[in-house]
């Protein structure tokens, strides 16, 4: 068996015949046509066709008919027309889709979804930044063989059109857009146009807005120049507030100028502990000392400087206090530098107190509320639950908080001892009786039944520092404006003596000026704070109250008689000049009088001053450093709030003249003022 297969193997095949594969080729395809024309109908169906999806019967006859550039030329004319009517959705205001799905881009998603983000952090940065999105799908598509024969020069002409209008559109789009537009995606299209497909826009409620800033300030002119033949004295009450030197810190600190009606240079002053020689008995509550010292930002004027410290009390014989919290808690107090910092503040002054004294709460947003009986500091925790308790919340009814407030303060007045409201607010009072005479009004009928009122303002953006200087003046009480837990152990601890307990009640001062020494002179500040000439004697016209060891710092730029900076003319028509007066000589530059009422007395008393040659020094650096550090702050007040006495002193030479009187700074206030006028020089951009 296996010899023959080897034999068959070895043996040579016959050549194949032309004509016999020529006839069996015929017969073949004779048979296929044959097939063709008589074949039955496919099971299944009664037409003489197999059976098929409609797509397949529309796309074959398209294919059979070599129209092979449909579905290119389909795309020219879809994609364009689409971002187009999205763009116009979108600047109508149309509800559009702007989720997370994006325009798909030569197979590429031009966003990724925030979720696939996070699941993918070792992706590198690069690949996932827009700029490297746009460059990649900048590269042109390029078509291949007949497919880009076949296109037809007119349809890509009509995309190209569409493209200059939509790329018109979307510039104009940009520009009102708030935020930065992301990476555009192109997509290219056959002939080398490109439609620059626009990202979806953010949703209009996670644009960014900058806050309105609602800060409400009086506008009061600065103190004038005034000549002392026709005008020699000049009269104001005290201020002991502080409120508008912390403003003017957390402007500054917010890296923004101040606005000049918020900056009070006497507050800023008085800001600072000095070390003014005080009275040696309570008899004399007050003590002036005065120093007539160069001028540093003036060569031809001096400065009469008048440093009064009050009588401090004792922390033993202090009286008792009744004190009532109104605290706001509307919606416009919820925020970390308002309510929550209201909180820590109250907590220090309760920690301050004495087993003795009592303590209510009252809020108000809406509608007023009392939170808290009156209650004795002995019973510490429970006021201290009762202010961990308050939540911020509605509208700020102000005038119904301080009706209950004055209600308690009666319920638990202390005969003899202090009887106090003490307001913390931002100052939208925008609910219910709201005018600021409406409420001075009723503070100034509650304060003669020995209930006084103080405010602590918080927060920025929405502070009404012209009604919280109404309450506070007109309440017989300090205004003080808390932007830091630091500024509220200020406030309320270190100095809770001066704030709390008065010693003197409706103090003016008045000045009157030698016109055989002095020809001009101007106040600097108080300008919020002047009185008519007529009111100082008269004990009905309400002042500042001073409490237990308070300073009032007032500083006085005058002008000598014959000095070239004198700005006012003699009268031609006028009184004779002093010097030509019947006038005696005198060695006064000025006589300082300080009118005040014992706190239980409504008839005042009078302290009165000389000022004399031997009140001045012949150079600045002669003068103690609270004096010099003290001129420091008012050259900087007064440069904030753009007065031209000092526009060309500029903010180094005040650093420098506050960097050597720093002196003894337990606290670190000064260093701080260093720091501010640091800031001032760099904003303004001297």
């Amino acid at each position: 068996m296996n010899d023959d297969l080897k034999n068959l193997g070895q043996m040579t095949p016959p050549t194949p015949s032309p004509a016999a594969r020529a006839h069996a080729l015929s017969l073949a395809m004779q048979a296929f046509d044959a097939s063709e024309n008589n074949s039955e109908v496919p099971q299944g169906t009664t037409g003489g066709r197999r059976q098929s999806s409609i797509f397949n019967r529309l796309w074959s006859p398209v294919m059979n008919r070599k129209f092979l550039a449909g579905s290119a030329l389909a795309t020219l004319l879809v994609v364009p027309a689409a971002a187009f009517l999205t763009l116009e959705l979108t600047r109508q205001g149309l509800p559009v889709d702007t989720g997370e799905q994006q325009v798909e881009v030569a197979g590429r998603v031009a966003s990724k979804d925030a979720e696939a983000k996070k699941m993918a952090p070792s992706k590198p940065k690069a690949d996932s930044s827009a700029e490297t999105l746009a460059a990649e799908s900048n590269a042109p598509a390029q078509p291949s063989g007949a497919l880009a024969d076949q296109v037809d020069e007119k349809a890509v002409a009509e995309p190209a059109q569409q493209k200059a209008e939509f790329d018109a559109a979307g510039q104009t789009r940009k520009t009102q857009s708030a935020a930065a537009p992301a990476a555009i995606a192109t997509e290219s299209l056959i002939g080398g146009s490109n439609v620059e497909i626009m990202p979806s826009p953010a949703p209009v409620d996670t644009v960014s807005q900058p806050d309105e800033n609602r800060d409400r300030f009086t506008s009061v002119d600065t103190s004038a120049v005034k000549s002392v033949a026709t005008d020699p004295v000049s009269t104001f009450s005290a201020d002991v507030d502080t409120a508008s030197y912390s403003f003017v810190r957390k402007s500054l600190m917010a890296g923004e100028m101040p606005d000049p009606d918020s900056v009070r240079v006497e507050e800023m002053i008085n800001y600072f502990p000095y070390d003014w020689p005080g009275p040696d008995s309570k008899d004399a509550p007050f003590k002036a000392t005065v120093t007539v010292l160069p001028t540093p930002w003036n060569a031809n004027t001096q400065l009469m400087h008048v440093g009064i410290k009050g009588y401090d009390v004792a922390p033993a014989v202090a009286p008792r206090a009744n004190l009532v919290f109104l605290i706001d808690v509307s919606g416009s107090m919820d925020e970390p530098d308002k309510l929550p910092l209201l909180k820590s503040a109250f907590r220090l002054l309760v920690e301050k107190l004495k087993p003795e004294d009592t303590v209510s709460i009252v809020t108000y947003a809406g509608n007023a509320g009392t939170v808290l009986e009156p209650t004795a500091i002995k019973d510490k925790a429970k006021i201290l639950s009762a202010i961990d308790t308050l939540q911020p919340g509605g509208s700020t009814a102000g005038a119904q908080g301080l009706e209950a407030a004055y209600n308690l303060a009666q319920q638990a007045f202390v005969k003899g001892g202090v009887n106090r409201i003490m307001l913390a607010t931002d100052g939208d009072f925008n609910v219910g009786p709201s005018s600021d005479e409406e409420l001075k009004a009723t503070i100034e009928a509650k304060r003669k039944s020995g209930v006084f009122l103080s405010v602590l303002g918080f927060g920025r953006g929405n502070y009404n520092d012209a009604l919280m200087q109404t309450l506070a003046q007109n309440g017989n009480g300090t205004a003080a404006y808390i932007d830091t837990l630091a500024e509220a152990q200020k406030s309320l601890v270190e100095e809770a003596g001066s704030s709390l307990f008065p010693i003197a009640k409706d103090v003016k001062f008045q000045v009157e000026f030698n016109p055989q020494q002095i020809a001009e002179y101007r106040l600097i500040g108080y300008e919020t704070r002047a009185l008519k000439r007529e009111d100082f004697n008269n004990d009905k016209v309400d002042a500042g109250d001073i409490g237990s060891g308070h300073r009032v710092t007032a500083i006085y730029e005058i002008t000598p008689k014959g000095s070239p900076a004198v700005l006012n003319d003699n009268l031609r028509y006028g009184a004779a000049p002093a010097d030509q007066a019947d006038a005696k000589p005198s060695g006064e530059l000025a006589f300082l009088k300080i009118r005040y009422k014992q706190p239980d007395s409504d008839t005042s008393k009078l302290i009165t001053t000389p000022v004399t040659e031997g009140n001045a020094v012949t150079t600045l650096e002669q003068a103690g450093p609270d004096v010099r550090f003290s001129i420091a702050v008012a050259a900087f007040g007064q440069k904030l709030r753009g007065t031209d006495a000092v526009s060309a002193y500029p903010y180094g030479s005040i650093l420098d003249l506050a960097s050597g009187a720093k002196g003894e700074d337990g606290y670190g206030y000064r260093a701080e003022f260093l720091n501010l006028v640091r800031l001032a020089k760099s904003l303004s951009g001297e």
